[in-house]
C-alpha cells in the first residue's frame, strides 16, 4: 500500500459546476480538508456536491456562505472517496472564491 500526499486547487473564474478532484482508479482517497477563500471583498456561496461512479450526485453543501475577505473551512471530519468519486464545486459569482482540497490517496 502506498500513500500520496496531494492537494487540489481551483480558482472559480466562472459560476459552471466545476470538477475539484477525481479519485483515481484503484484508490481510496481521504479528503483531509477543504478550504475556501474569498478574495473580491464581496459575500458569497458556494456548492459542494460528490458524483459516484454510477453518476448519482450527493449535495455535501448547499449554497454555503463564505464572508468577505474570509476563509472558511468546510469539514469537521476527513472524507472518504472511493474510485471515480469526483467532487465537485461551483460558485454563485464568479471571480470570487478559491478551493483548496488537501486529500490523502492510498493505492
Amino acid at each position: 500500500m502506498a500513500n500520496v500526499y496531494t492537494n487540489a486547487k481551483v480558482d472559480l473564474t466562472t459560476t459552471s459546476v466545476t470538477t475539484l478532484y477525481t479519485a483515481p482508479a484503484l484508490t481510496t482517497s481521504i479528503v483531509n480538508s477543504i478550504i475556501v477563500s474569498e478574495d473580491s471583498g464581496n459575500a458569497d456561496t458556494i456548492t459542494v456536491t460528490l458524483t459516484n461512479s454510477a453518476s448519482v450526485v450527493f449535495s455535501l453543501f448547499k449554497t454555503k456562505a463564505v464572508s468577505a475577505n474570509a476563509t472558511t473551512e468546510l469539514l469537521t471530519a476527513p472524507l472518504v472517496l472511493q474510485t471515480g468519486d469526483i467532487l465537485k464545486v461551483t460558485a454563485a459569482t464568479a471571480h470570487r472564491l478559491h478551493v483548496v482540497a488537501s486529500i490523502l490517496e492510498v493505492t
